[in-house]
């Protein structure tokens, strides 16, 4: 006789995992929930989307790629679940969007009910950061399809913009200003090359490049910035934004023109802000090309914001000392990159 377990998959830990995270999930609930953990589907209440003029929903749907790898060799598994959800929420955030609920997917080759919990408590933590319903999810064990101690997660966000208040780049012209916001490191993209360059070194210690109290583990680990409080304080001021570019997979070479029209590019000063130092070690270490470090890396700018000239001020005021002028939006021809960074 064999049974599922001796399979290798263990029901029983799935139970536990759910009664684990159940608080946390739930705490993320609004009257608009109608079912959620437990049910076969989530149930969203859409009657506050009525209110609006013309409502567009957004969506989007994305991992934290090998950022899961650090984690696991890190036994530390609360940063990820933010991450993920400061993620999705900045990408629909760069057309406008503000969230309405999220939905996860984690998957394993053995499911360890307190380093699942730990990763989903995190996501609940940031959907209530930022008002999100945190409303399902699906949590599977697939001995065979992920090698011993693997994992993954990945989730969806709903949300919602004003049709008349969708920001889509149209009205960018050349001479606006790009500001940039700061990252917090590596977000969620370029850890498979991190991981490569940085393997042979102790990621526990402190490190002389990161600061006295800080480690590599430190550094990769921290958490992905979510840019909606900012951009909100922004919206509430009454300064115009004509366009965003969350700076992912591509970096600011690949992210910024997708936020720009036909015929414009953009001109950005390297060293018009402050880059977090783990950029450095990997470049030193890696021997990695410039190029590169700019088309895998954030490089320390989460989140490109453009805006009028006159409105920098108001920016700055606003946001304070993590707004910074990184360059300007220029005419492109076809005949160089379009972004060029000087």
């Amino acid at each position: 006789m064999t049974t599922y377990q001796e399979a290798g998959v263990d029901i029983e830990a799935g139970h536990r995992t759910v009664a684990l995270m159940k608080a946390a999930v739930q705490a993320t609930y609004t009257p608009a929930v109608l079912a959620g953990i437990g049910a076969f589907g989530g149930l969203f209440d859409a009657g506050a989307v009525q209110a609006m003029v013309a409502p567009v929903l957004v969506a989007s749907t994305d991992g934290v790629g090998t950022k899961v790898k650090v984690a696991a060799q890190m036994r530390r598994f609360d940063t990820i679940g933010a991450d993920l959800v400061n993620h999705c929420v900045n990408d629909i955030l760069v057309q406008g969007g503000r969230p309405l609920f999220f939905l996860d997917y984690i998957a394993a080759s053995r499911l360890v009910p307190e380093e699942v919990a730990a990763v989903v408590i995190g996501m609940a933590g940031a959907c209530q950061a930022v008002g999100c319903v945190l409303l399902g999810g699906e949590t599977a064990e697939m001995p065979g399809v992920y090698l011993a101690g693997e994992f993954d997660v990945a989730g969806t966000i709903v949300g919602v913009v004003e049709r008349s208040r969708i920001v889509d780049g149209r009205s960018v012209q050349a001479g606006d200003a790009l500001i940039g916001l700061p990252s917090s490191g590596l977000h969620t993209n370029g850890y498979s090359l991190a991981r490569r360059v940085l393997s042979g070194l102790d990621w526990t210690a402190p490190h002389p490049d990161l600061g006295a109290e800080r480690s590599i583990g430190d550094a990769l680990l921290a958490a992905h910035r979510c840019y909606l409080p900012e951009v909100e304080r922004l919206w509430a001021a009454g300064v115009v934004i004509k366009a965003m570019a969350h700076i992912t997979g591509g970096g600011l070479l690949d992210n910024v023109p997708r936020s720009l029209p036909d015929g414009l590019g953009a001109q950005i000063e390297f060293g018009a802000w402050p880059a977090p130092p783990i950029f450095g070690l990997i470049r030193r270490l890696g021997d990695v090309p410039e190029d590169d470090m700019f088309r895998t890396f954030n490089m320390g700018v989460g989140m490109v914001i453009v805006v009028e000239p006159d409105a920098v001020k108001v920016v700055r005021q606003v946001v304070g000392a993590d707004a910074y002028i990184i360059g300007r939006v220029v005419p492109w021809s076809g005949e160089t990159s379009r972004v060029v960074i000087a």
